[in-house]
């Protein structure tokens, strides 16, 4: 995160970015991860629009993002439309200008930062 922080501060002031909140990838009442626990972002699976909202704080405070939030609802309409999960990274120009693979492998800000460079120089 500390790489997509930086981003959003150095370009906030041309381009909007968002977290797109999806499905929880590792809830307690689910497949846990040992980053998680260390982390302390302990969540159970939400079944509500309120749940999510919930989690996704307790989420964005753990793990320091800085960047604003948009929350899929409970249906993960976004998640599937966009395969979000796991995290995915999108520059959007009009069109997808960026799509990275699927994470944790595919995670790189060096990546949207060449795109965004491209896109408003």
């Amino acid at each position: 995160m500390p790489a997509l922080n930086q981003l959003y501060r150095q370009y906030q002031d041309r381009v909007a970015f968002y977290i797109v909140y999806i499905q929880e990838a590792h809830p307690i009442d689910a497949w846990q991860l040992d980053d998680n626990v260390e982390d302390e972002v302990l969540v159970t699976s939400t079944k509500t629009l309120d749940e999510r909202v919930n989690v996704a704080g307790v989420c964005m405070t753990k793990l320091g993002i800085e960047l604003p939030a948009l929350i899929d609802g409970p249906d993960d309409a976004v998640e599937r439309a966009y395969t979000g999960w796991p995290d995915r990274l999108y520059v959007i120009d009009g069109r997808i200008a960026h799509k990275s693979a699927a994470g944790p492998f595919g995670f790189k800000p060096a990546e949207v930062e060449a795109t965004l460079k491209r896109l408003t120089n």
